[in-house]
């Protein structure tokens, strides 16, 4: 075939640059002055070219951004790197301001730097959408402490006026003319009712990390044996606790009386889970933990395992999740204020270690709380 016959003469490119009207594309020699101009840098920026040809392209900066020297340093970058990208606010002729997305290129010749590549897109409405979007998450995350916070005052709330009703009542009795046995019940009453406030306000107190432990060195499997009849009990009448400590047994340093409250409200939150007679197993085993699924653990330190775990239902994925929040429960109002494993995991990080949940629908929960191993002394 015949070539067909141009019949004028224009720069391809430069026709393709000057047509383009969403992005502002001109050249500039070395030191920043304009060379070029297309139909988007009108567009967008509002000169024409005769009004920038010649004049030097901080006019389009912030005066702020110009007077700390971002022009030259975006032309030092491009020819120090091969180019630069960037993202910020631009003036436009009538003194409006845009969001830009920026990348300048260097131009070069036989191996010397004739000038710079410049591409300005306005972005304005895509950062403005963004911008939306990160109030809305932001409203969204406040919203949400806003209604943690409700939670925690109502079930604290409830808790609390559970305990204060059996004292009151009980101290209102003890008015009354009463044999010595019904005195003793109710002075019991009082007593358990009194114990319950203080470990609600113990477990306010672990939530907050603001609890004061008295860390000494333990051997856990000596703890747990030495209150094995209390979880039992804790369990319930209809529910199994079995044991099933690892033949290692560290040394941890932690506060006893705060991990045996730790371990007990696991166990009264396994019961609780249990619809029909179950079976909890405590359990503990040492092991160094995988920074990939633990990034808080210390890089090769072993820690000591101590799981609770039961049979009941399990959780799905996302209430998994929710177990981990501060004030969440699936209990009924008054029946718990969430705060048990906040208590847990509280407890486990001022200890130097970490808690973690394992569940999944029919395969029942396991709670694991793990603390660093003491090196062995030498003797």
């Amino acid at each position: 075939m015949p070539e067909r016959e141009v019949p004028f003469h224009l720069n391809a490119e430069a026709l393709l640059l000057r047509s383009l009207t969403d992005y502002a594309i001109y050249m500039m020699d070395p030191d920043g002055y304009v060379l070029s101009w297309n139909a988007g840098g009108e567009r967008i920026k509002g000169y024409s070219d005769d009004e920038v040809i010649g004049q030097h392209f901080s006019r389009f900066y912030l005066p702020e951004d110009a007077a700390r020297g971002e022009p030259q340093r975006g032309l030092e970058t491009a020819r120090r790197e091969g180019r630069f990208e960037t993202e910020g606010w631009r003036v436009r002729k009538d003194g409006s301001r845009f969001r830009a997305n920026i990348v300048i290129d260097p131009i070069v010749q036989d191996g010397r730097l004739v000038g710079f590549a410049k591409v300005t897109k306005d972005i304005t409405e895509r950062y403005e959408a963004q911008q939306r979007l990160k109030q809305a998450e932001r409203n969204l995350a406040q919203a949400q402490k806003i209604n943690a916070i409700g939670q925690l005052t109502l079930g604290v709330a409830h808790d609390f006026n559970n305990v204060l009703a059996v004292v009151m009542t009980s101290l209102d009795l003890l008015g009354e003319r009463r044999d010595e046995s019904q005195r003793q019940r109710l002075i019991d009453a009082a007593q358990k009712a009194a114990t319950r406030g203080s470990m609600l306000s113990q477990q306010l107190l672990a939530f907050a990390r603001g609890q004061r432990l008295e860390p000494e060195p333990h051997d856990i499997r000596e703890l747990i044996l030495h209150s094995a009849d209390v979880y039992r009990r804790a369990a319930g009448p209809s529910t199994a606790c079995g044991f099933e400590l690892g033949d290692e047994s560290p040394t941890v340093q932690i506060d006893a009386t705060q991990f045996e409250a730790a371990l007990m409200n696991l166990v009264a939150n396994a019961r609780d889970a249990m619809r029909c007679p179950g079976h909890i197993t405590i359990s503990t085993r040492v092991l160094v933990p995988d920074a990939a699924v633990h990034p808080d653990v210390r890089p090769g330190t072993r820690y000591l395992y101590i799981t609770v775990a039961d049979d009941g239902p399990g959780m799905d994925e996302d209430t998994r999740l929710r177990a981990m929040e501060p004030f969440f429960t699936t209990k009924e109002v008054g029946r718990g204020s969430g705060l048990g494993l906040s208590q847990v995991f509280g407890f486990a990080s001022q200890s130097g270690g970490f808690a973690f949940i394992e569940s999944a629908p029919g395969s029942g929960n396991c709670v694991t709380i793990a603390l660093p191993v003491e090196p062995a002394v030498e003797q």
